[in-house]
């Protein structure tokens, strides 16, 4: 990933320092389970606690192997002595490989819990503070019937409440460790050497493996990377929609000195939004990738390894940061709650045709002629830009059925609005039984 790309916490987990680290925490823990059980000496263990990475000499040794575990395994045992013998001992290249990444996917889907627990919080936080600001509800892009902005955010927070319930999941998913040996079959290591190493590194044991963690572990957790990259692209795509020019209901945040374009001066982009939405293509061609890692040749093989080393990464510091950036523009998202009073009234009272049609259904038309006639002033209206109210009490077949003060009573706003509160109970943003909506 980019340095633009990258924030602090995540590249720390996937640098090659830290991987590397990881690799020799399997191994140090591999030992001590093996001298738990006897099979080394005890002794052997204040020693081999003291072995580090010497990284130049591991890069050296590469040059000669071209296999990166050899090389990290003979620049460790340099830094030991005679306890070298013990490093490794039984295990194949994928018993540490595996388990090490599995302690980095667990150490960066923390990171990526909890950003997804902040933007929630905020999320909610408008909601709750636009819960009663009415706007136009849009279908196909085409206004339809008010809803509020507070209803919006609402929404958007129960999604991303399921993407982390998901990301939990996946999070144990690949919380999974094994030593193994080379085809799963414990030949030259133990189940209880897995079993007290795995506990030792805070994973559980893989209740079967072969040479590798199976794929589809893997593929669960970017994928699912992937799906809440997808609830991020929808909620900016919207807020890209609002932003436009002509419509104006709500604006990603723009500071002071900030451009939006080097030749027009008067331009304020939603390029935050945009950079969210590219950002999560990206984490969906990474998704194909790791499904395509799930079929392997027999007990494995590594066409997976190559490109792990970029999905996996990448994956989680391209959410990370759209997460930071997409939290930072809800934090200071503007809204313009008269701007969304104009647009929701440029239709001429046409949201209310709905509702005119259930009241002449109530009088005792049947619904092909109620609609019928509703869309006959509807069509009208439109057309003539004529307040649809005025219309309504100028057929003289409506007001057969419907009187003024009906159609007035119609046209009234809390009609939308009688059923947020009891929506906003249902999710747990207020307490039960309080009413807190201007009707």
């Amino acid at each position: 990933m980019i340095e633009r790309y990258s924030r602090p916490a995540m590249k720390k987990v996937w640098s090659d320092k830290n991987k590397f680290e990881k690799w020799l925490q399997v191994e140090i823990a591999v030992c001590e389970s093996w001298a738990e059980l006897g099979r080394i000496p005890r002794s052997a263990i204040p020693k081999l606690r003291k072995a580090y990475v010497n990284f130049d000499r591991m890069a050296e040794i590469f040059k000669v192997t071209h296999h990166d575990v050899t090389a990290f395994v003979n620049a460790v045992s340099e830094t030991v002595g005679e306890e070298s013998r013990y490093i490794h001992l039984g295990l194949t290249s994928s018993d540490v490989m595996d388990t090490a990444q599995a302690l980095q996917l667990k150490e960066a889907a923390g990171l990526l819990i909890e950003r997804v627990k902040t933007l929630i919080k905020v999320l909610e936080e408008k909601a709750i503070a636009y819960k009663g600001t009415i706007m136009i509800g849009r279908t196909h892009g085409v206004h339809a019937e008010p809803v509020t902005f507070g209803l919006k955010m609402a929404l958007w927070a129960q999604e991303m409440k399921r993407g982390l319930h998901r990301l939990e999941e996946a999070k144990k998913t690949v919380s999974v460790g094994k030593i193994s040996g080379a085809v799963g079959t414990y030949a030259t290591v133990s189940p209880e050497i897995e079993e007290l190493t795995c506990a030792r590194l805070g994973l559980d044991a893989a209740p079967i493996s072969n040479q590798i963690i199976q794929r589809d572990r893997h593929a669960q957790f970017v994928s699912t990377l992937a799906i809440i990259g997808g609830s991020l692209e929808k909620f900016a795509t919207e807020i890209r929609a609002l932003q436009r020019t002509e419509v104006l209901e709500a604006e990603e945040p723009f500071s002071s000195g900030q451009t939006g374009s080097s030749a027009m001066p008067h331009k304020r982009n939603p390029e935050l939004c945009e950079r969210v939405c590219g950002l999560s293509r990206l984490l969906r061609g990474h998704a194909v990738t790791s499904l395509e890692n799930i079929a392997l040749w027999h007990e494995r093989d590594i066409s997976h390894s190559s490109n792990e080393r970029i999905i996996l990464a990448d994956s989680c510091l391209a959410l990370d940061y759209m997460l930071d950036i997409f939290t930072g523009v809800m934090k200071d998202l503007q809204v313009y709650p008269d701007n969304m009073k104009r647009n929701l009234e440029i239709t001429q009272g046409l949201v209310f045709s709905q509702n005119v049609m259930l009241a002449l259904v109530g009088k005792g038309l049947s619904r092909q002629q109620a609609y019928t006639l509703t869309q006959r002033n509807a069509l009208k209206a439109w057309n003539t830009r004529t307040p649809f109210l005025k219309l309504l009490k100028q057929d003289k077949d409506v007001m057969k059925h419907l009187t003024g003060r009906e159609l007035a009573a119609i046209f009234d706003y809390s009609r939308f609005l009688q059923h947020v509160d009891t929506i906003f109970q249902r999710l747990g943003l207020i307490k039960k039984g309080r009413q807190t909506t201007k009707k």
